[in-house]
């Protein structure tokens, strides 16, 4: 396998910490599927930027040497649906740590649903930004300003409906693979998803039913 790790920001890079965070999730995932990591490459770029140069020289590699390209997540690889179905069109075989039951198929699935979603929540923003300033609330970075009015409530509330939403929609693959495969009550399916390492929504890895019902309403 080849390994993969990406962070934003030059300050991120510098510190080192998100890089190594992804290295030991991918390391320890590869390990528990008996797997060997014959490369590993990063890069401080934006995942919109397919022309970095650590994800061209993990490419490379993956093509020469038949492997399978791991990330810590799915955005780590890049944040553009049309080029992770143009690798897995062109043979190169995709896994993430956070989705350890995920097929090249999945994978496919995740990245569309991802970039739909962030096409959603830049939509919704551009439009909670009007209506804020439709009603007269201050926006941008003027020094030294305060508002006569405390942080918007209703906005940070709608801000984690969404997050959770997000969170969801990621877990409903694996959720109704299991279900296809006879896994049914929400007890089973916790114990399935924790047996299978799958990150519950606060990424604590013990699923009880309790969390599984609550996915299951926030898809309904």
């Amino acid at each position: 396998m080849v390994g993969l790790y990406r962070v934003s920001t030059a300050e991120q890079g510098q510190s080192g910490l998100g890089l190594e965070a992804q290295q030991a999730s991918v390391r320890a995932f590869v390990e528990s599927q008996g797997w060997t990591l014959v490369s590993e490459h990063s890069d401080i770029a934006s995942g919109k930027d397919d022309r970095r140069p650590g994800f061209q020289a993990a490419i490379l590699k993956c093509r020469q040497l038949g492997a399978v390209l791991v990330a810590a997540r799915l955005d780590r690889i890049t944040r553009r649906a049309h080029t992770l179905s143009q690798l897995l069109e062109d043979g190169v075989s995709i896994r993430a740590a956070d989705m350890p039951g995920a097929d090249d198929l999945m994978m496919r699935i995740y990245a569309a649903m991802a970039q739909k979603e962030r096409e959603l929540i830049s939509a919704r923003t551009k439009a909670a930004l009007a209506a804020a300033k439709a009603r007269g609330t201050a926006l941008g970075g003027d020094r030294g300003y305060r508002p006569k009015h405390g942080p918007d409530a209703a906005a940070a509330a709608q801000a984690r409906r969404l997050e959770a939403e997000q969170i969801a929609h990621r877990l409903a693959l694996e959720i109704e693979a299991l279900r296809d495969q006879g896994v049914v009550s929400h007890a089973a399916l916790a114990r399935a998803l924790t047996e299978r390492s799958v990150p519950t929504p606060r990424t604590s890895g013990i699923w009880t039913h309790t969390t599984v019902a609550r996915v299951i309403d926030r898809l309904r």
